[in-house]
């Protein structure tokens, strides 16, 4: 009987709960306004003649790295994020290597490490999910050949030090170290600057967020040209479709409408920041496009806010199964009009509840 590999077996399988996703839509992170007018126009060109050629990403490839002030030999499109993590787990992990995460963070981390076959070491975030510095520094060993971290981090918004990154750079030299800035344009700083300095260091950025492009999977890693150039050997040639290479220089021309989401959904995140304060529901400021808030102490609490928010027609996301976010929800943000809705169903919901001070009473 066939059989897959052990590691496969022991896979936490990632389970995004996408079925029947009617309504405001604030549970994925995505943008909830759509893409720039220009991509649509651009999509609208595509003829049947573009569809029966194999996609060519070098071109795109030039644009994007015009846009990010880097050479195209430093950087690699991809289908989406996911794919740059996958392509650094095959790149550089052998079976038996360490590969480090701090907890809570993205799940595709572990299941793309487990499945190269390397043990995936966990170092849990520090108090208020404030980046464990130390503890990361205190678990690099000879065996570490993977680092990843999410700056900002998901599920919690939480922030790392330029400084804590870099130190972590320098700190394992023989290992790769992935700075993922998929919500880059919600905090506003990066590493990116630092790619030559460090072979080790490499970026990754997304189009799926603050551009609208979700349904098209397409997102960047940059790093150092050399190592560039060896993770091109183990990606598809044709890894991004045709419609992403033809939208995306237009999503990357159409700076003004990115910055007018971007404020708006920054203006959003202090008004639902604002209004958790006041009801007493403990929250942790976040530098991302969504707000990560303790309804209560069980998974049972998070899950009652998550089904009544529904039946407002909200969606929104329980986290209580990530380390530290028992009785946790994130909320993403949207427009002012969506911020609105957002605030009038909380009070009422809340009620509902009985919340006070941020705990379901019994």
């Amino acid at each position: 009987m066939l059989s897959p590999r052990a590691v496969v077996k022991n896979i936490p399988q990632y389970h995004p709960p996408l079925a029947g996703r009617h309504g405001l839509r604030l549970d994925f992170n995505e943008n909830t306004v759509g893409c720039s007018p220009r991509v649509l126009a651009r999509l609208r060109q595509v003829t049947a003649d573009d569809l029966a050629r194999y996609p060519e990403r070098e071109a795109v490839e030039s644009c994007v790295a015009e846009f990010l002030g880097i050479d195209s030999s430093e950087l690699l499109l991809t289908n989406g994020v996911d794919e740059a993590i996958h392509l650094l787990c095959q790149t550089y992990l052998d079976p038996g290597d360490e590969a480090l995460i701090v907890v809570p963070t993205y799940s595709m981390y572990r299941i793309y490490m487990s499945a190269a076959g390397a043990n995936v070491v966990s170092v849990p975030a520090a108090e208020n999910f404030e980046f464990p510095i130390s503890a990361v520094l205190n678990h690099v060993s000879p065996r570490t050949r993977l680092i990843a971290v999410a700056n900002p981090n998901n599920p919690t918004g939480r922030i790392a030090l330029r400084e804590d990154l870099v130190q972590i750079v320098q700190s394992a030299p023989d290992a790769a170290v992935l700075i993922d800035e998929a919500y880059f344009e919600f905090y506003g700083q990066t590493l990116l600057d630092q790619c030559r300095e460090f072979p080790n260091l490499f970026v990754a950025r997304t189009f799926s967020k603050a551009y609208g492009l979700a349904g098209l999977r397409v997102g960047v890693l940059a790093g150092h040209a050399d190592q560039m150039h060896l993770i091109r050997r183990v990606c598809s040639p044709y890894n991004v479709n045709a419609f992403a290479l033809a939208c995306l220089p237009e999503a990357l021309a159409d700076a003004d409408y990115v910055s007018r989401y971007v404020r708006g959904m920054v203006e959003g995140r202090t008004r639902l920041e604002h209004a958790l304060a006041g009801s007493g529901i403990r929250f942790w400021p976040s530098q991302a496009n969504f707000v990560l808030a303790r309804i209560g102490v069980t998974q049972h609490d998070s899950s009652a806010f998550v089904d009544q928010m529904r039946q407002c027609g909200i969606l929104v996301r329980d986290r209580s199964g990530d380390p530290g976010c028992l009785g946790c929800v994130r909320i993403t943000l949207g427009s002012r009009e969506q911020t609105d809705l957002l605030l009038q169903a909380l009070p009422e919901v809340f009620r509902n509840l009985h919340l006070v001070a941020g705990v379901v009473q019994q």
